[in-house]
């Protein structure tokens, strides 16, 4: 089993590689709240989701398109519903934002993480051409990554699999950028290797992965050991990325600390206890 833990840098840089198709210039910056900068060259295009971007050249222009973007100039009205509704049902936005590089030499485009994490590269053609995520991972990418849909096809890994019957594959041979909460475990498994991960750490796998669920232990355990019912059961061989915090639980300690639960420091003139005031209709 390889273990390995992807460092926090301030900067990780790639260079395009001569001859190479497919491959751009970026530089991922920051430690816990990272973006990426993209180069583009005349001509190229990178796609993003709407409402990433943190800054641009002023001769990269930007274009809302219907769908991922994969296949706006090259199909019809049907492949643009098709694409869009991929999105839709994987709780993304209808739009996708193209940004292409209209003018000379090079121009930079940075896109920036939503909350606290690691921005993963990944080259697509490198694993196999397609990665899947969870549904809110995808951050951006190079034009042609086509953003589609991962259906879970055992019920029960559907209905306690952290993510539901539904889940983001990302397909194609270029980079994608995929952001994950906290910090980031990759893990290498075997042939018939298996991992227990709890279902909302489950960040991204790629490969031969076999996705199913497993109960948490005793039925005492599964009611009072605080980690859910059920504990995500991935078997090799394939690659599996890690995120210590998932944005689900994030969000629910916020919003447990807001409403003054477990932790919560109410009555010292706090933002959060002021928060479960308004919550609570106590203000």
């Amino acid at each position: 089993m390889v273990f390995s833990t992807v460092p926090s840098v301030p900067r990780a840089r790639h260079d395009r590689a001569e001859g190479v198709a497919d491959d751009i210039d970026f530089e991922i910056k920051g430690a816990e709240m990272q973006f990426a900068e993209i180069e583009l060259d005349p001509g190229e295009s990178a796609v993003a989701e709407a409402g990433s971007m943190m800054y641009k050249d002023p001769d990269v222009e930007m274009t809302t398109v219907f769908g991922d973007g994969s296949e706006q100039y090259s199909s019809g009205l049907l492949g643009k519903i098709a694409g869009a509704g991929k999105r839709l049902i994987t709780g993304e936005s209808l739009f996708t934002t193209v940004f292409t590089h209209h003018g000379k030499g090079k121009a930079r485009v940075a896109f920036a993480s939503p909350y606290p994490g690691h921005i993963i590269a990944v080259k697509l053609d490198e694993i196999g051409g397609e990665i899947v995520c969870q549904k809110d991972a995808f951050l951006c990418a190079a034009k042609g990554v086509s953003m589609g849909i991962a259906f879970q096809r055992k019920i029960m890994t559907g209905l306690f699999g952290g993510e539901g019957f539904i889940m983001q594959k990302l397909e194609g041979d270029g980079w994608v950028f995929v952001h994950v909460g906290g910090s980031t475990v990759v893990r290498e498994l075997a042939e018939g290797e298996e991992l227990h991960i709890d279902t909302g750490c489950v960040a991204a796998y790629a490969g031969n992965i076999d996705f199913d669920v497993i109960r948490a232990g005793s039925i005492k355990s599964m009611i009072f050991g605080g980690e859910g019912i059920f504990f995500a059961r991935l078997r090799g061989p394939g690659k599996i990325w890690i995120q210590s915090l998932p944005f689900s639980r994030l969000a629910g300690r916020m919003l447990s600390s807001a409403r003054g639960g477990s932790g919560a420091r109410k009555g010292e003139g706090s933002l959060l206890g002021g928060i479960g005031d308004l919550l609570d209709g106590d203000g």
